[in-house]
């Protein structure tokens, strides 16, 4: 698989909705993790990320404007022991409720399908990260309606074992703008992931669509001690 600029895949993507990021640091150190939303609709651009716990959740920037919060509020990331959990939707409870009782990442998500907002028919996209005793992997997930049929869904898991450093993998919701809104295709992406935590928030930030970013989290956790630093950029302030 060719390895891509993430950079440059953001700048050539007017619209890829919600996106994950999950991959090793260049000095393959951290572990490390991005996740953005964007928005075309006043309902989804008045939101913000706002920490919880470990982990985000997404708010009402103008609580006055706030129309239906069932799709755009819910906790991006949490944290569960060793594993950070990421998704674009309420399924981040679902994963995290799962893995607590036992459920691995991919039996948790057996319960839910595609976001019901037809014709869109958003995918699910989620990821999780394991960082335990200097050893890191992590698994991403896409759940889509069968080819824009509600009437099916596809289950997509991918699971990296000790990711190489410097090399990462992207997924994002939409492929690129559109009415509907199509699906994003294929297995994730292969991204380079270059700098540090401050470097690469950056990156990613200015590499978003102007007018259609919200968000952006970016966390980098030690794979040998567990800590972790948190970057949050939002666009309403």
């Amino acid at each position: 698989m060719k390895m891509l600029s993430l950079m440059q895949e953001l700048k050539e993507n007017a619209y890829p909705g919600r996106g994950i990021v999950i991959g090793r640091s260049a000095d393959g150190k951290k572990a490390v993790t991005a996740y953005f939303i964007m928005g075309r609709s006043v309902n989804s651009r008045n939101r913000i990320f706002v920490t919880e716990g470990e982990g985000i959740r997404t708010q009402a920037f103008d609580p006055s404007k706030l129309e239906d919060p069932s799709l755009i509020i819910y906790a991006p990331v949490r944290v569960l022991d060793q594993n950070t959990i990421v998704t674009n939707g309420d399924q981040t409870d679902t994963v995290y409720d799962g893995m607590k009782k036992g459920l691995t990442f991919e039996q948790s998500l057996r319960s839910r399908e595609f976001e019901p907002d037809g014709p869109n028919y958003t995918p699910r996209i989620s990821g999780v990260m394991h960082v335990e005793n200097g050893k890191y992997d992590y698994s991403m997930s896409m759940l889509k309606s069968n080819n824009g049929n509600p009437d099916g869904c596809n289950r997509y898991t991918y699971s990296y074992e000790n990711p190489a450093a410097g090399e990462g993998r992207f997924i994002h919701t939409y492929m690129h703008d559109g009415n509907p809104l199509p699906s994003f295709e294929g297995e994730p992406k292969m991204v380079e992931i270059k700098g540090d935590i401050e470097e690469f928030t950056q990156q990613v930030w200015n590499s978003l669509n102007e007018d259609n970013k919200v968000s952006l989290f970016v966390r980098f956790i030690d794979i040998e001690t567990g800590n972790y630093e948190t970057r949050i950029i939002n666009k309403n302030k």
